[in-house]
């Protein structure tokens, strides 16, 4: 069983921002339904924005609906950024932002040098 659909984000070029209730947030493409029938509708952005949760899955207000296990096996995972996690990684974001002691600033290779 699929985990369910809890917040449903409208996005740019028929995409949909799914939070489902495991924690992750998924990206779901619909333009391959446009076409089909009763989905012709979500062509108007305007409607395609009118999107809501539904039973775990989410609904338009014409009843176009799409299914927890549609949504979560079709759609790719937002991975958000990971924070730094070794040493080396640390080093990295510190080289993109330079520490700033009393007044000066370290140059990359007193950072390395340290």
């Amino acid at each position: 069983m699929s985990p369910k659909v809890i917040q449903v984000q409208p996005q740019a070029n028929h995409q949909l921002r799914l939070q489902f209730d495991n924690g992750e947030t998924r990206l779901f493409d619909v333009t391959p339904y446009l076409s089909r029938g009763i989905f012709t509708e979500l062509q108007s952005i305007a409607y395609f924005q009118q999107v809501k949760p539904f039973f775990g899955g989410v609904q338009w207000p014409n009843e176009q609906d799409l299914s927890p296990d549609t949504l979560y096996l079709t759609s790719v995972a937002i991975v958000p950024p990971a924070e730094p996690s070794t040493k080396t990684d640390m080093l990295h974001k510190l080289m993109e932002n330079p520490v700033v002691t009393t007044g000066w600033k370290m140059t990359r290779d007193e950072m390395h040098e340290r």
